[in-house]
């Protein structure tokens, strides 16, 4: 791992942990997005460099102005390398995570290869796993996973 790449894994986790300060402090409502991406009969979990290390769907922030769609296409480029047109909307969880009420935003599509790059300064890995048979997840991870059809916990 270069140093470049090390500085930007502690910048994300310092951001990290600011974040959940300001959280718990402000108690804000916030918006992001999940993906549940198939290939097959399998399908994609990422780990982030920050935050809690259980595997977990691939997602991120909707930032002020953007459409949830928009913030799938965008985070998937970014996080995977991934052009991602075509989005099925699977359903919406409100949750409370970190002190913040987050409307989560869930969205599904197939991908015609498995192949992915990821961005290793955000994720230390992606891997595809069959839905049977699950690593660790996060804690809405199988909750969204049974959202999407064709995807079984």
């Amino acid at each position: 791992m270069t140093v470049a790449i090390s500085l930007k894994r502690l910048g994300y986790r310092v951001a990290f942990a600011g974040l959940r300060v300001y959280w718990f402090l402000t108690r804000p409502e916030t918006s992001g997005v999940k993906c549940v991406l198939t290939n097959g009969e399998r399908v994609l979990l990422v780990r982030h460099s920050y935050g809690p290390r259980a595997w977990d769907l691939p997602g991120g922030s909707v930032r002020s102005g953007e459409n949830p769609e928009n913030t799938a296409r965008r985070e998937m480029q970014e996080e995977l390398g991934l052009d991602v047109e075509r989005w099925r909307p699977i359903g919406r969880l409100d949750v409370e995570i970190d002190h913040r009420r987050d409307s989560i935003h869930c969205f599904a599509a197939e991908l015609p290869s498995p192949e992915v790059t990821i961005d290793q300064a955000e994720l230390t890995a992606a891997r595809w796993f069959d839905p049977d048979e699950l690593p660790g997840v996060g804690v809405h991870t199988r909750q969204i996973l049974a959202l999407a059809d064709g995807v079984r916990r």
